[in-house]
């Protein structure tokens, strides 16, 4: 072939190939620019978060009950990463993760991004780093915990994965202890260099949350009522301690125990905050307001006498106390002080129906407490046009109406600290800046209020239902509540099961302490001065002693 043929036809093949190359540079550069932008973008770009460090809760002295600690979130680019198998198998060892789920990450080509492990210790993190993986990163993060272990847990609550509050105060309070998460762009070359991390919004950490609990108090609370549970072995239990002046909460403990670090563990029923999520039919503890409220009207006084029959027959229901007996007379503090079924019933027909339903609301009963927790019932209540014959009567003895121990302990509030009716509140402060106390309502007067405070001594005295609860050198007044729960299957009363409970003050004259016990079900007794009262005096001795309240 001549020269110039060859020269000619090296030519025309190298003009092809400078034309297919220039096709093809205009059909990468004109046709699909934007999706290989876009995949350039996806391998050398990322949008990293950077979340904020949650707020620490803490009880009134400073005692940490939820903190923040860092952590590290692992990530990698998977294109950089040689031989995923064996990084796989270095990093499950490092990391403690499994090694399937790790090698299913590091093999995907779809992203140049992908999360390894969350919330990983420092120290595991920094064996990940040393093993000198090209592509892994190490993110910055925080992982909650629970110094305290099994104080408070359901109180408390918990913080999911994301780092949102799921229950408890954790939930309630989300929006103050979370903060607002940051954003950095990390922009890398095609050798995954880094070569550029700007931030482009800034991270706020979350605030401190200071609450009224005192640690000390919760955890003898917790103590006593894990003891509750080993004797009675009840279906749950709680206890409540509260300042009945401002309705600050100094302890809110419930049983079973959970560990707030593990609460998926748990089962759903003992994560339950029975204080504002569980009702109960309240016994004989909601005489005392049957009382109040006879006494604000002016239909009895303390010493007002009652003859009281052996039964006593309310429209289609026949009354009776708990032990069986004669005729007998008592006066209207000896219906308090013995928990007469009968006294009780007859107390409120001087009333009448109509305005007995409004004093019962009154005390607040069939509505939230404006407690700061979330989750809280309202109680149940029958619309006074439902009522039957006998509901009142019903009622004035404590059945037929359900409540929560955070609505008993609010009421019993007002009557130790002289007739007003608050929230309960267990938030001091937020960010360093203290909640205001709500101001709250008048419901009874004051000299109602200390009528009633010195029929409620009579319980604790000799002859009455808890006189085993009474500490040596303080005035304690208190109820006792012994109730049959309702059977769904009859629509009557249980025969074996019961709720027992016990709500008192101390000194009984000026109160500073108020102590509220509910046991579910217990076993082998059901009498409230039996199951409840003792729990009560351990509770309310310790925390006397810690508070230095005097003698009185």
């Amino acid at each position: 072939m001549p020269v110039d043929r060859r020269i000619g036809l090296l030519f025309a093949v190298f003009l092809a190939m400078l034309l297919l190359a220039g096709g093809r540079a205009s059909w990468l550069g004109l046709v699909r620019a934007d999706t290989l932008k876009a995949a350039a973008i996806t391998q050398q770009e990322h949008e990293i978060v950077v979340p904020a460090r949650r707020g620490a809760i803490t009880d009134t002295n400073g005692n940490e009950l939820a903190v923040s600690h860092p952590a590290m979130t692992v990530a990698a680019t998977p294109y950089l990463v040689e031989r995923p198998d064996e990084a796989a198998r270095e990093l499950a060892t490092a990391l403690g993760v499994p090694e399937d789920e790790l090698l299913r990450q590091l093999v995907r080509r779809d992203t140049g991004f992908v999360y390894l492990a969350r919330k990983v210790p420092v120290r595991r993190a920094e064996r990940a780093r040393k093993l000198g993986i090209e592509g892994l990163e190490l993110i910055p993060e925080y992982d909650r915990e629970y110094p305290r272990t099994w104080m408070a847990s359901q109180l408390i609550g918990s913080v999911g994965a994301e780092g949102n509050g799921l229950s408890g105060l954790e939930y309630g309070l989300d929006a103050e202890l979370r903060g607002h998460d940051g954003e950095r762009r990390l922009v890398k070359d095609a050798l995954g260099d880094t070569l550029e991390l700007d931030e482009v919004e800034r991270t706020e950490a979350g605030a401190d949350v200071e609450l009224t609990l005192d640690a000390a108090i919760q955890d003898q609370t917790e103590e006593v009522l894990a003891e509750v549970g080993e004797t009675w072995r009840p279906k749950g239990a709680t206890a409540l301690v509260m300042n009945p002046d401002t309705g600050a909460i100094l302890a809110l403990a419930n049983w079973p125990r959970v560990n707030a670090n593990k609460l998926y563990q748990a089962p759903d029923y003992a994560m339950m905050n029975r204080a504002v999520g569980h009702t109960y039919e309240p016994g004989s503890t909601f005489k005392a307001f049957t009382v109040a409220a006879a006494l604000e009207d002016g239909e009895v006084t303390p010493d007002t006498m009652f003859s009281l029959p052996p039964v006593l027959q309310v429209a289609d229901r026949e009354i009776t106390d708990s032990h069986a007996r004669g005729w007998v007379s008592r006066s209207t503090a000896g219906i308090i002080a013995e928990s007469s079924n009968v006294g009780a019933a007859l107390i409120q027909r001087r009333m009448g129906a109509r305005r007995f339903d409004q004093w019962v609301r009154r005390f607040g009963f069939g509505r939230p407490t404006g407690v700061d927790l979330p989750g809280e019932e309202a109680g149940i209540l029958l619309s006074y046009d439902d009522y039957s014959g006998s509901t009142s009567a019903n009622m004035a003895m404590g059945q037929g109406l359900a409540v929560t121990p955070m609505q008993m302990g609010a009421a019993y509030a007002a009557i130790a600290n002289g007739g007003m009716l608050r929230p309960p509140h267990i938030v001091e402060a937020v960010g360093g800046r203290p909640r205001a106390v709500p101001a709250g309502r008048r419901v009874i007067s004051e000299a109602t209020a200390s009528s009633i405070r010195r029929m409620l001594e009579g319980v604790l005295g000799p002859g009455g239902t808890a006189s085993g609860a009474a500490i040596p050198g303080y005035l304690l007044a208190g109820k006792t509540g012994t109730a049959e729960k309702p059977d769904p299957v009859t629509g009557g009363y249980s025969k074996s099961k019961y709720v027992s409970s016990f709500v008192g003050f101390a000194p009984a004259k000026q109160p500073k302490l108020l102590v509220a016990v509910m046991v579910d079900e217990p076993q082998g007794d059901i009498y409230g001065g039996t199951v409840a009262g003792p729990a009560f005096k351990r509770i309310t001795e310790f925390a006397l002693t810690n508070l230095r309240i005097a003698p009185g």
